[in-house]
């Protein structure tokens, strides 16, 4: 990203978030924000320190299922409700052409996981994801760059080091991250380190190159509750922090990736953690999902988790949908999983002081004690959704609800 450009930018989202453009213009210097540039003709994105909380929503095909017009409607669904982000994880069917019509069609920046393109050729044409070569790894992270990918997750946190610690003590769900997983075989089966650790320079060389941010992926995740902050977890979060740092000095903007499935009482110290290892980086965070026991609901203990999450530091808020551990989701699906993120974000932003966050709260409440329900509608985080359950069963006109009809507190408190 030129620096002309890079200055437009900052100028327009300061004004955008309603923050002194000099102090913008200071944290994208020290890494404590970064600018992701938009997909053609879309706003570029700002994540990071005293901003508004941003929300991704993943889409993309899988093995058994590749359908490219569904995942354009799961495009259209997640802009439609509100992501600020949407990444492209497909693993099934042609994956160049799934992903080049997400990037040209997507009016919000695009990101990737370009070790599933490798281990997808490996399978096909080697027969073992194993049997991929480090140089197939490389290659994937520069091709996602020519098709206009803006962020790219890259494990290079998965070390031999960090496996060690799973070997001395076994998790109840081992490794949870599809990257992170066929990476730890990689590196079992063929007794080597993790080539993206051992070449990173050149990840941030390619990544650099293509003005794309690196988004350092948590491989080591937990995906259990009893498996939060354990050893490995905490090992590859150190590597990931020495990473920033070096990621900083060659002029490339990173983020951190962080868990996971984290029992509600360790989100705090999970967020500070990172701020702390990582030198305040933005933190990007799936869900957290706070219970292992809600298949199905899966969008609600991830909102809870991440509105805990951003509260105490946590920038970007990957959704994760009802359909999680259960199926790829569909365009409600990804609907609903970024409605419920976008809540628990704005939940955080008002703890944050975030500008206008109170102020679209202050309205909301004003409307309601005048029974404005057109306005009311209007100011909803889902306008369609709000007015599809106000018809069912009441008229667009009527001056109360069917909870308490004529025994409104509202209609009381005003005739008083």
């Amino acid at each position: 990203m030129e620096i002309t450009e890079l200055d437009e930018f900052i100028k327009s989202i300061a004004s955008a978030e309603r923050v002194d453009e000099s102090a913008l213009k200071r944290r994208v210097a020290n890494g404590t924000v970064v600018i992701c540039k938009g997909s053609p003709g879309g706003n570029p994105l700002a994540v990071g320190a005293d901003l508004r909380v941003k929300v991704n929503a993943n889409i993309g095909t899988s093995g058994d299922l590749y359908d490219e017009d569904l995942e354009l409607r799961k495009l259209e669904a997640a802009v439609k409700a509100g992501a600020d982000a949407v990444m492209d994880l497909s693993t099934g069917g042609n994956l160049r052409s799934v992903r080049r019509k997400i990037v040209r069609e997507s009016s919000i920046p695009v990101g990737s996981v370009p070790i599933y393109e490798a281990i997808v050729n490996a399978t096909r044409v080697r027969g073992a994801g194993e049997r991929m070569e480090p140089d197939e790894m490389l290659d994937a992270i520069r091709l996602h760059g020519e098709d206009g990918i803006s962020f790219v997750t890259v494990h290079c946190g998965v070390t031999r080091a960090a496996l060690s610690h799973l070997e001395d003590k076994p998790r109840a769900c081992g490794i949870v991250s599809r990257g992170g997983s066929f990476l730890a075989r990689w590196m079992r089966v063929n007794n080597r380190e993790n080539p993206l650790f051992e070449r990173y320079d050149e990840v941030l060389d390619i990544c650099k190159e293509y003005g794309m941010i690196i988004s350092l992926g948590d491989g080591l995740r937990p995906g259990a509750i009893a498996d939060s902050l354990d050893a490995a977890q905490i090992e590859e979060l150190i590597t990931l922090g020495r990473l920033n740092r070096r990621a900083r000095e060659k002029g490339v903007q990173a983020i951190i990736e962080g868990p996971g499935h984290v029992p509600l009482d360790q989100i705090p110290t999970q967020m500070m953690l990172q701020k702390k290892l990582c030198d305040d980086a933005p933190f990007y965070v799936l869900g957290p999902l706070v219970t292992d026991i809600a298949p199905g609901l899966d969008h609600i203990t991830s909102a809870i988790g991440g509105a805990v999450a951003a509260a105490a530091g946590a920038d970007f808020l990957c959704y994760v949908t009802p359909s999680e551990h259960l199926g790829l989701p569909d365009a409600e699906d990804v609907r609903m999983g970024v409605l419920a993120a976008r809540t628990a974000g704005h939940a955080a932003d008002l703890v944050r002081r975030r500008p206008g966050a109170w102020e679209w709260d202050e309205k909301m409440s004003r409307a309601r004690k005048d029974r404005n329900w057109g306005e009311q509608i209007r100011l909803a985080i889902d306008p369609d959704l709000a007015r599809e359950i106000r018809s069912r069963t009441c008229r667009e006109d009527h001056e109360t609800c069917t909870m308490c009809g004529e025994f409104c507190a509202y209609k009381a408190d005003s005739a008083v």
